[in-house]
Order: structure tokens, then sequence, then C-alpha cells
């Protein structure tokens, strides 16, 4: 992330297949161009899609031309789309889900070993939580998460092999849209079941469009906050002076929080935005019809914003909070209170109860997963203590 910053804030890249790419890396350029109408959603502008210089089974094919959503749009469609959704995530109804969020967490820290074995933290608690919270909320069959969790990890991954690339995306797709007819025959109090209700109100949703956000709830959902705990642990693991901080009550959780955020974010990089017309970026020039990337994880760490410590992880950093890891503008994270919600919950608990918890390996024998969107770990060894 060094050599990215110091190429400037408008970096020519290359991700995995040889497709070339410009990223954003500097903190004040990215809020700039995250608001600029030149940069919009619309695959078709990017010259080399038009060219059909992207193979149909190009591992990231799934995150750089997903089906129509939110994610997807811009102008109006995309106000459409997302207004249904932030009124099913308004601050009052994810402050409720805090006490189903505190069951479902001491449920999970009920189940963890005693005797000072080594447990791998991820797949026993980080991964659990979030899924079943996004599971509720968005009304899923939850028999179906073992067989998503397979799935999202193909997804997400850049070693996918590409017979199965096409394969993964109609598989999970099929998943989503079941839901759509059983909430449709049986609705519940969940979002999946708000979106076919507005759609049938005049509010004019596709079942298309109600599959696709589902998806992309589903996916942003959990994928984050799994990386946002993740991160949070290792980070006070390898900073005993930081975790000393937070456990005695002289930093706040939500400290911790803010610069695992800005400094270890979850997601690396937000794959893409496409220029309709050239884009002066510093001293150099996005060209039209080329593909822009968002690189959050040099962007939080971009000395300009946060100081010539910004490398550091420092919960009393007064910057912390100035991130922009959840994005900005008009595509910026609409479940970034819940995931801090999740997280804001999950770690005084897992800490309340194992004040000692460790890593069971040395940081540096910890496994990332090959994504360019996920700044994420195989798995999480630790000892819990007693």
């Amino acid at each position: 992330m060094r050599a990215l910053r110091a190429a400037g804030p408008l970096a020519a890249v290359e991700l995995p297949g040889g497709v070339p790419v410009w990223a954003v890396t500097h903190h004040a350029e990215a809020r700039q161009l995250l608001t600029d109408p030149r940069l919009v959603k619309d695959i078709n502008v990017w010259g080399a899609w038009r060219r059909g210089e992207i193979a149909p089974d190009w591992p990231l094919i799934g995150l750089a031309n997903p089906s129509r959503s939110m994610l997807t749009v811009d102008g109006a469609d995309h106000r459409r789309l997302r207004t249904l959704v932030a009124q099913a995530l308004t601050p009052r109804r994810v402050e409720g889900m805090r006490d189903k969020i505190t069951k479902m967490t001491e449920d999970l820290l009920d189940r963890l070993p005693t005797d000072g074995s080594v447990v791998d933290l991820k797949a026993e608690f980080a991964y659990p939580l979030p899924m079943y919270v996004i599971a509720d909320l968005m009304g899923l069959d939850k028999s179906r998460l073992p067989r998503m969790k397979v799935l999202f990890d193909k997804f997400f991954s850049t070693q996918t092999p590409p017979k199965e690339v096409i394969a993964t995306i109609t598989e999970l797709r099929g998943i989503m849209a079941k839901t759509v007819p059983e909430k449709r025959a049986e609705p519940g109090d969940d979002l999946t079941s708000a979106l076919i209700a507005a759609s049938e109100n005049g509010d004019h949703l596709t079942d298309a469009e109600i599959t696709s956000t589902l998806q992309l709830m589903v996916a942003a959902g959990h994928e984050t906050t799994i990386s946002l705990i993740v991160n949070a642990v290792v980070n006070l693991s390898t900073h005993p002076e930081q975790r000393a901080l937070v456990l005695s009550g002289e930093a706040d959780w939500s400290q911790v929080i803010e610069e695992t955020l800005r400094h270890s974010t979850p997601t690396s990089h937000v794959l893409i935005r496409f220029a309709t017309e050239d884009v002066p970026v510093g001293d150099k020039v996005l060209p039209a019809g080329d593909a822009l990337i968002v690189s959050y994880a040099a962007i939080g760490r971009d000395e300009e914003a946060h100081g010539p410590t910004a490398g550091a992880f420092d919960i009393t950093r007064a910057t912390a909070n100035r991130h922009i890891s959840f994005g900005h503008g008009p595509h910026v994270c609409p479940g970034a209170a819940l995931s801090r919600l999740e997280a804001g919950v999950a770690l005084p608990a897992l800490y309340t109860r194992f004040p000692d918890l460790d890593l069971a390996v040395p940081a540096s024998e910890l496994r990332n997963k090959p994504m360019v969107t996920q700044n994420d770990l195989y798995e999480l060894p630790v000892r819990l203590g007693g």
C-alpha cells in the first residue's frame, strides 16, 4: 500500500487476469472522485468491456459487473433503490437489533472452549455472528448458510478456477432468487419482505432488483463485519499497550473500531467506476472510458490525512474517525451503522469473557485470503485463556 500511495493520488494498477485499471489512493482525491458525476457505475462506459477485452469468466466479473442493484446504478434509479434499503436500516431499527445481536454473541461465546486449547476465532465467532445477523435481517433460510459460505468464498477469491466463476455466480443468485417467492408467500419482519411490499405498493421494484439487492446486502453485510472483528483482534493482540488502554477503560471500544476501520480497513478496494470523460486527478488524468477502483487500504493510511504516523495502529489517534472506509458520497454503505453495532457488541463481550485472549501463532504466520476487495484471513487461531 505504501508503493500505491507513493505513486500519487492516481496510480495505474493491474487486476488479476492482466486487467489494467486506475486506483485512487489518497484521501482528499478519493472524496472528490466519489462525488464526481463524471464517474459512473455503468460498465458499458468501460472501453475494455466494449472492446471485448474482459473475459466472461474473469474471476472478478461478479464484482465488476454484478446484477442491477443500488450498487450498479446512478442517479434516480440509485436513489429509488437505496431509499427503500435506507428506510429499513434507520438508526432506530438498527439500535432495535442490539438485544438480538447481544443474545447471538453470548450464545456463540458460550460455545467457545475454556481449557486453553487453540480455537479458530474466525470460524467459531467472527464469521457466524455477522452471517446470523444479516440472515435474520434479510429473512434468509439459515439452512442455506453453509452452502452460501462456500459460494461467497469462491465469489470473492481471485483464485477461483475460470470454469467455476459463472457457476458460482449463477448458484448464488439462484439461492437469493428462491427467497423472493418464499417471502412473498410468507412475509416476515425482514428487509426482503419490506422490499416486496414496497414493490407491490407502487415503488416499482422488479423481482430481479429485489434479488440483486438481497445478494448485495448479504455479501457486503457479512464480509465487512467479519473482517472488522478479525482485524480488531489481530491489532489488539499485536499492540498490547493499546489493548491495555481499552481493557482498563482509558479508551473506548468505539476508538478500537474506528482505528481498525482506518488502519486495517475491511474493504481493501472497491470495484469499479468508469469515467465518462477525461477527469484530472492531481497531476494526472483519468481518461474517458477507463476504469477506477477505490483503494481504501491505501487511503486509510494517507499521511496527508492522518499525519506521519498514519501507518501505525493507535486508538488514541485524533483523526481515527475521519476515515472513509465505508465509502463517501451517494454510494456510501447503508449498513455502516449495523456493522459498527455488531463490532461494538461483539468485541467488548469477547474481551470481557476472555481478557487474556491472544494469538496462538506469530502474526507473521496469519494467512491472508486471495482477495482484491476484502482484507480477510483464512483463519484466526487464538488461545482464549481461562
